[in-house]
């Protein structure tokens, strides 16, 4: 007999049929012997009916008064789930998130679970009832009795805890597709389904904007080892696997207040390949990348920072021993490469072998505005310039001086009360993993570039610690590679992606910084393309194919950065679609059959 919990979002309850089909799935589910627990979003757009009434009657509702309102959604859902249930001859009781023991921070519409008690829930289930719980709240304290919401993707996150906290087998996501696709299939209708894909993998794409599972969810399967299905509710296919790492031993106390960092990795054995002034043009990447691929050479870091006048920089790490392969590349290409045809300049070549690699790495940092700033300032007061910075959504690197390693190692593992660790990926990865599972988009993000930064410790700390001051959360980071000395100072570019409603509250806090930089400057005619896989990971080449993907559409690359799993490109917003299909065209994720999703 297995302890299931099953989730269903808003649209598989979004009506009284709707809620009927479910139960009868439900009861099938407890008639193959199994104990089930089942946890329910608010009915289709109810949460946003709630929300527009406390529209007509205050533009500033509070947030204590909006949990209240919003909480009743679920309340509604599990009492007609339960009467369902019954009317068709299952026992069930329904209960809301403080009915369960679901204790959170004292943050309303944004807590994190603190604890959940499950003892309530065991005496139901001990009785062959199944138990309907309301997804997306909890109370702060048992003595204040405070509802508290979770906000976007609670209902996931609920579901996922209470696995996590029953020991369950495992845990159903049942949404409107029948699983997690390579991409959004309302704008790549041949988008196919996965069959599987890892912790690591899911959670960058669900930072990217893939809706499927929501970040927190996917951080608490991944550090208590929860096995989770997605999977449709109109169908029995058995949708997708997400699968766990074996996770280390891990207290239930705290649950969602995990460390934001896991570890610490270092790489000494890297070498940096920088091309300064490149032409900006589309199939410049691709064709660099192209023939290093040819060579058989595998490039861990790539970053192309924001152009100036019509020329760029791309910079890139290898391990030392294909160095001389990659040197060559670079060299032989550069000649070819000019900026204009008036222009004669040859692209100059810079190779670098006194550096490492550190990182920073961990699922909490998603959502959390400060954790690059910690890193970055960190290594400022150990006087640890930063060379080089590439980040992901779990993941921020810079390339230092290779003797400046074992000190960073040292402060970084201090700052964040973790050990230096080696790399999960490949232990995470499922055996064979393809080198690109999946193709994302992001339109709703905008560059902004800080011109001259001076070129010395501190510097980025300054940068972004102010914005994590205002609670700015910073998306892809680049340090460009082409120094430029101002008033007898060298200086360099910092570029970044922030979401676009907060790039006012981003200026305005730069600006508020006294020296350091010359200028500010906001592209928010953007989007962002990026891929995903585990199994790129020494698998030469892939790279190459993005960049030419995007080159043979003639769309031009206005930033890269990657991690060890995704790469990502910023591009002209008006193109943001035609590069997703383009990728995702050019990898061959499409499926056999086109993918509908309910209205």
């Amino acid at each position: 007999m297995a302890l299931i919990v099953q989730k269903y979002g808003g649209t598989s309850v979004g009506s009284v049929e709707r809620i009927q089909t479910v139960a009868q799935r439900i009861h099938r589910t407890v008639q193959q012997g199994n104990t089930v627990v089942v946890v329910v979003s608010a009915m289709g757009k109810t949460t946003d009916t709630l929300v527009s009434l406390a529209q007509e009657i205050t533009a500033n509702p509070s947030r204590r008064e909006m949990d209240m309102l919003l909480s009743t959604g679920e309340q509604v859902t599990i009492a007609l789930m339960t009467m369902a249930l019954q009317e068709i001859g299952q026992a069930a009781i329904s209960l809301t998130g403080a009915q369960v023991g679901i204790v959170t921070e004292a943050e309303h519409s944004r807590a994190r679970i603190l604890s959940i008690k499950p003892d309530r829930i065991k005496r139901h289930l001990d009785k062959a009832e199944v138990v309907v719980v309301a997804g997306f709240q909890g109370i702060s304290s048992v003595e204040d009795l405070e509802i508290t919401t979770l906000g976007r993707g609670g209902s996931d996150t609920s579901a996922v805890a209470l696995a996590a906290s029953l020991k369950a087998s495992f845990c159903e996501i049942y949404t409107d597709v029948p699983g997690i696709l390579t991409t959004d299939p309302r704008l790549v209708p041949e988008a196919r389904l996965m069959e599987e894909i890892t912790c690591d993998e899911m959670l960058e794409l669900a930072s990217l904007g893939a809706k499927v599972l929501h970040p927190r969810a996917v951080e608490i399967a991944r550090n208590y080892g929860v096995p989770l299905v997605v999977r449709s509710s109109w169908s029995e296919a058995p949708g997708t696997r997400v699968i766990s790492p074996i996770p280390k031993p891990r207290s239930l106390e705290g649950l969602e207040l995990t460390k934001a960092v896991d570890g610490v990795e270092f790489d000494r054995d890297q070498a940096k390949i920088a091309l300064l002034r490149v032409p900006d043009h589309p199939g410049i990447a691709a064709r660099l990348f192209g023939e290093i691929a040819h060579q058989q050479v595998d490039v861990d870091l790539i970053i192309q920072s924001i152009h100036e006048g019509n020329s760029n920089d791309i910079a890139f790490t290898v391990i030392k021993n294909v160095l001389s392969k990659a040197e060559a590349v670079a060299e032989a290409i550069a000649p070819a490469l000019r900026s204009t045809p008036s222009n004669v300049t040859e692209a100059e070549v810079m190779v670098e072998t006194g550096v490492a690699k550190i990182s920073i790495a961990g699922a909490g940092m998603i959502g959390r505005p400060g954790i690059a700033a910690k890193m970055f300032k960190t290594l400022a007061q150990a006087n640890i310039n930063i060379e080089m910075i590439s980040t992901s959504e779990v993941k921020v690197s810079c390339v230092v001086a290779k003797e400046d390693g074992d000190r960073a190692i040292a402060v970084l593992c201090e700052a964040f009360n973790v050990q230096l660790s080696p790399n999960p990926v490949a232990t995470n990865a499922v055996a064979m993993s393809p080198p690109v599972r999946g193709v994302a988009l992001d339109m709703k993000q905008a560059q902004i570039a800080i011109r001259h930064v001076k070129d010395k410790p501190g510097m980025a700390a300054s940068i972004f610690g102010v914005l994590a001051d205002n609670n700015i959360s910073v998306d892809t980071i680049i340090q460009s590679q082409r120094c430029r000395i101002l008033a007898g100072m060298p200086t360099r570019d910092i570029a970044f992606t922030v979401a676009q409603g907060e790039v006012e509250a981003a200026c305005t806090a730069l600006n508020r910084l006294a020296d350091g930089f010359d200028e500010v400057i906001v592209d928010d005619d953007i989007a962002k393309v990026s891929i995903v896989g585990a199994g790129m990971v020494g698998q030469p080449g892939v790279a190459a194919k993005f960049f030419t993907a995007l080159a043979q559409e003639k769309i031009n690359i206005k930033m890269i950065a990657t991690s060890e799993i995704k790469i990502s490109c910023v591009v002209p917003k008006e193109e943001g679609v035609k590069a997703l299909k383009a990728v995702h065209h050019g990898f061959e994720l499409a499926g056999i059959e086109t993918v509908e999703v309910p209205a």
